[in-house]
């Protein structure tokens, strides 16, 4: 396998991630001077969400690098599960403000503090504008992989917390209702936890090597006991790489009259198309072993 052959995988779009990298560490920075000023929950919460943020993109701007690197004689596949790992970092990161903020905000509704309503109203707009801009910049891309899907649930949870920051104010503002801003707090922590699990299940998954979601191996191995002169198909694996890479392997016993033949080569190609044009494997990405049925009978433990 060479350096040059890229595995017909996406690259990580960059530059979308180095965008939203600095505007979310510029509000991460204002909304700490936020809370201070404030002593708002909802906004040191969403401030420490901020942080987890910065630090998530910049897991997947690392990521992003690492997986945009050519393979190697070393790493055949080159960084593609950097992706998985970063994802799994950051829903981790959120997993652990979201109950944080769960069991500060039940705290804080039986101890309201003062809140400066004004001042959480302006950071909480100010908020809302920059992840909503962080959002637009990361919509084109992030169907590309896991990596790009967790940096932009980092953002969207950050913009419907800047939105319950606004209630709050409000709220605080209108009817003195300080217990709101406690209310914001574990609303935000409801919205980051659910979300953080299924990251979290999507990148162990494809850490398990368990089987491409949408792909029953039992139907890929009827469509090639379809196929003339196979005669078993058994050892038959299949997981991910990255997200965009699955790849499948598989032991195809054949009759021996067939091989004798010389006809090998054809067989291989045919069982290559056919998981190609019937399931999400592409062509370089499944690997045969071809057995004649002598081999087994003669090399496989019986009873």
């Amino acid at each position: 396998m060479t350096a040059e052959h890229s595995h017909g995988s996406k690259t990580t779009p960059r530059s979308r991630l180095v965008i939203a990298f600095s505007i979310t560490a510029s509000v991460f920075i204002v909304e700490v001077f936020g809370a201070v000023l404030t002593g708002s929950l909802a906004l040191l919460v969403d401030a420490a969400h901020m942080l987890t943020d910065v630090i998530g993109l910049a897991l997947a701007l690392t990521a992003a690098n690492l997986m945009n690197r050519k393979p190697s004689d070393r790493h055949t596949w080159g960084f593609r599960r950097a992706e998985v790992l970063g994802a799994l970092t950051q829903a981790a990161l959120l997993f652990g403000v979201g109950m944080f903020a769960l069991v500060e905000g039940v705290r804080r509704l039986f101890e309201p503090p003062e809140i400066a309503s004004g001042s959480l109203l302006l950071f909480g707009i100010i908020g809302l504008i920059a992840n909503v801009v962080a959002l637009v910049v990361l919509t084109g891309g992030r169907s590309e992989n896991l990596n790009m899907r967790a940096a932009f649930l980092e953002v969207l949870n950050d913009a419907l917390g800047s939105v319950a920051v606004i209630v709050s104010a409000i709220l605080i503002s209108t009817l003195g209702w300080n217990q709101s801003d406690a209310l914001a707090g574990i609303a935000i922590s409801l919205l980051i936890v659910p979300r953080t699990v299924v990251l979290m299940r999507a990148s162990g998954s494809v850490l398990l090597e368990t089987t491409p979601k949408g792909l029953d191996l039992a139907d890929v191995r009827a469509h090639l006991l379809e196929l003339p002169h196979v005669v078993e198909v058994h050892d038959m694996h299949a997981s991910h790489i990255s997200t965009d890479l699955p790849v499948l392997t598989a032991h195809v016993v054949v009759e021996d009259e067939y091989l004798r033949n010389g006809d090998g080569g054809a067989l291989l190609r045919s069982l290559q198309q056919c998981v190609a044009e019937h399931f999400p494997i592409s062509v370089e990405h499944s690997t045969f072993q071809i057995e004649p049925a002598s081999y087994e009978e003669d090399h496989l433990p019986h009873g």
